[in-house]
């Protein structure tokens, strides 16, 4: 008898008029598309609105869906991609679908401006959340019992989570695979979108701050790639500068116009990153794993694992192993150690 397939994860999305359609089609890019390559059961993605039919979007086009509120709540993940009017009221019955869905277990989520319709159903009372930066003292003013962080790339509560702007849903989806797949996975997707699996930091160095052109990007971005295949080994911001032919003290001014970051923190980062695809797939202990992505000790490595991940390196292993004891999600928070995360590294 052929063993049964288990259930793909059922995502929704709200439609609504006036929407950009960039924040859906993040979503529906990452959740949407259907991946065979894993050989494990995806994403099933649908579209809803308050009123089924078409719906108007920016730019005279429109969206139509036959699917309403009862679907968008009844998913496993419910996702508010921004809002058309962020000084508006919400509508009583989507906040009564989204006060449902999280009833039900569902895991909560919104892009952007969307965390004010997750305030206004009262999701986010007494608890922290973000939303892009311009938007962040109008939701504090709107709701002053939810705690706004403008700080950050996204917020993880486990049961409700927040992103900061548009783009900065992309780190939050991306992050949700991580949880629900792994590391190994959400890092494919990431390379089938040509972008980062993990962003270093919040969205505070991106505040009106000015574009500059540097000459010398191409240079540290060669030195990037240089240390990428270096991990294991000792990298000291004189052998960056080196590499990219720059004293140090003119690598570091490149380096952090480029990256928005100091090369050390941008190591430690990428060595706990790479560090995750191992502590899902290999028996190593967590000393062998700490020494191959260039850790110099045991108590650094859980150190910097710690204050980037909120959890330690054994506790990841035990909730995302692949070899079948990993977590499954489905609607429900993550394991207590794991279940709270916030897209910045302090």
């Amino acid at each position: 008898m052929a063993t049964a397939r288990p259930a793909r994860h059922t995502v929704s999305v709200l439609a609504y008029p006036g929407m950009s359609v960039f924040e859906t089609g993040i979503v529906t890019e990452v959740f949407g598309l259907p991946r065979p390559e894993f050989d494990r059961a995806w994403y099933d993605v649908t579209l809803c609105a308050e009123q089924p039919g078409p719906v108007p979007v920016i730019g005279g086009a429109s969206l139509h869906t036959p699917h309403g509120l009862d679907a968008f709540a009844r998913a496993s993940t419910v996702i508010v991609p921004g809002v058309s009017d962020v000084t508006a009221g919400l509508s009583p019955d989507v906040a009564a679908a989204l006060q449902l869905a999280h009833q039900r277990g569902a895991r909560v989520m919104s892009i952007c401006s969307g965390a004010f319709a997750l305030a206004a159903a009262g999701l986010l009372d007494g608890r922290r959340a973000t939303t892009h930066w311009r938007y962040a003292d109008l939701l504090r003013r709107r709701f002053p019992a939810v705690e706004v962080d403008p700080d950050v790339l996204y917020i993880d509560l486990g049961d409700v989570l927040t992103s900061a702007g548009s783009a900065a849903g992309l780190d939050l989806c991306l992050h949700v695979i991580r949880q629900d797949h792994g590391a190994t996975i959400a890092n494919a997707v990431a390379r089938r979108l040509v972008t980062q699996p993990h962003r270093d930091g919040g969205q505070a160095q991106f505040i009106e701050a000015p574009m500059n052109t540097i000459a010398d990007d191409d240079a540290v971005a060669r030195s990037l790639d240089w240390a990428l295949a270096r991990l294991d080994q000792p990298i000291t911001v004189e052998t960056l500068a080196d590499c990219a032919r720059m004293s140090p003290r003119t690598y570091l001014r490149h380096f952090a116009r480029a990256t928005g970051t100091s090369p050390i923190r941008w190591l430690i980062n990428q060595r706990v990153q790479a560090s995750l695809a191992l502590l899902e797939t290999m028996d190593a202990s967590i000393e062998q794993i700490g020494r191959a992505v260039g850790f110099d000790s045991p108590i650094t490595y859980r150190h910097h694992f710690s204050r980037a991940m909120r959890t330690s390196p054994a506790a990841y292993r035990r909730a995302f192993r692949t070899d079948g004891t990993s977590a499954s999600r489905t609607g429900a928070p993550a394991s207590g150690s794991t279940a709270r995360r916030v897209g910045r590294v302090s």
